[in-house]
């Protein structure tokens, strides 16, 4: 049975998992980055986030930034799993763990995983603070959707 490399899902992470599946014999070097909801935002205190995605382009894009970094890096293995739904302070919402013979090389493309699922991934987020919620929009907070995550339409154009 192939792993499962690139995921979103509605439950906590399991990091153990995901650093089983990039670990290897030729590996020297295993980076993990987590990211967690912060409290303060801007000055405001956040009470929880609200993640949604487009999940079968999202994990088609993750997959994708695990293709670039496999042409970046030479013999690296990546695994991406990002969190949908409610998650309050603390909790982890991105998980990337990257394996390569050297560590120079997973530390480069795990900087590199998270600024590209930024970029590409069709995962929007709701911040939810103690004096109002706003949708934020994209992750890069350039293209806001003031209701959530993109309409029918929208999603057609990113097939």
């Amino acid at each position: 049975m192939d792993k499962v490399m690139f995921n979103i899902v509605d439950e906590p992470i399991q990091i153990e998992e995901l650093i089983e599946k990039v670990t290897r014999r030729e590996a020297g070097a295993i980076t993990t980055f987590l990211g967690t909801v912060r409290e303060w935002t801007k000055g405001r205190r956040t009470l929880y986030l609200e993640y949604q995605a487009y999940k079968p382009m999202a994990v088609k894009m993750l997959s994708q930034i695990g293709k670039e970094i496999n042409e970046k890096w030479e013999n690296t293995e990546v695994a991406i799993t990002h969190r949908i739904g409610r998650l309050y302070i603390s909790e982890v919402a991105v998980a990337i763990v990257v394996s390569s013979p050297h560590r120079k090389a997973a530390y480069e493309a795990n900087e590199y995983a998270i600024e590209r699922i930024k970029e590409i991934v069709p995962i929007w987020k709701k911040e939810h603070w103690e004096d109002g919620e706003t949708w934020i929009g994209d992750q890069l907070e350039k293209v806001p959707y003031p209701h959530g995550e993109l309409s029918v339409f929208a999603k057609e154009d990113l097939e």
